[in-house]
């Protein structure tokens, strides 16, 4: 049995994900768009916190008026918050079936392109939703993710359970 330079062997390589050729996929090209969504929240989150403290330091809202989570916060300092808030909230289902579908070795260059669908599309509603924050513009990009998320899940359920010997 052959390895590859990293240890491999090809089965092992195999198991991790293919390519439309049949290639083997390495795991860190099949998780770099779950740690790009993960970088995307925490970007979000310290961002939330800065503003936090600093409508706090400045005055603009008191410590009992937030401290039992009401929305007093400055509007863009709430805008903010709302986008992390938002990046919790579907990305949790994207990091389950990016793991479900790696662990039921049914990864392949389709769910690929999926799951970067899903993940630019979260980028680029998080700069929508700190910016000009128009629902106009926001929903489209929010339903091509959902779409995209959906697609994942009903393939790998399909190649998980009505499928599984493909």
């Amino acid at each position: 049995m052959s390895k590859t330079r990293e240890g491999k062997t090809r089965e092992d390589k195999t198991r991790e994900g293919k390519t439309s050729e049949g290639v083997p996929m390495s795991i860190e090209s099949i998780l770099l768009p779950m740690f790009v969504q993960v970088a995307l929240t925490f970007i979000l989150l310290f961002w939330t916190i800065i503003l936090r403290l600093r409508a706090v330091r400045r005055g603009d809202v008191g410590k009992h008026e937030i401290a039992l989570r009401e929305a007093n916060w400055p509007p863009y300092v709430q805008q903010v918050s709302n986008a992390f808030h938002n990046a919790m909230e579907m990305p949790t289902l994207f990091y389950v079936v990016v793991l479900l579908a790696l662990i039921t070795k049914t990864l392949d260059v389709t769910l690929y392109v999926l799951m970067w669908m899903f993940v630019l599309s979260r980028i680029l509603h998080a700069i929508i939703h700190v910016t000009s924050n128009r629902l106009d513009h926001r929903t489209p990009v929010f339903l091509i993710g959902a779409i995209a998320l959906g697609l994942i899940w009903v393939i790998v359920i399909a190649r998980v359970v009505l499928f599984p010997t493909l």
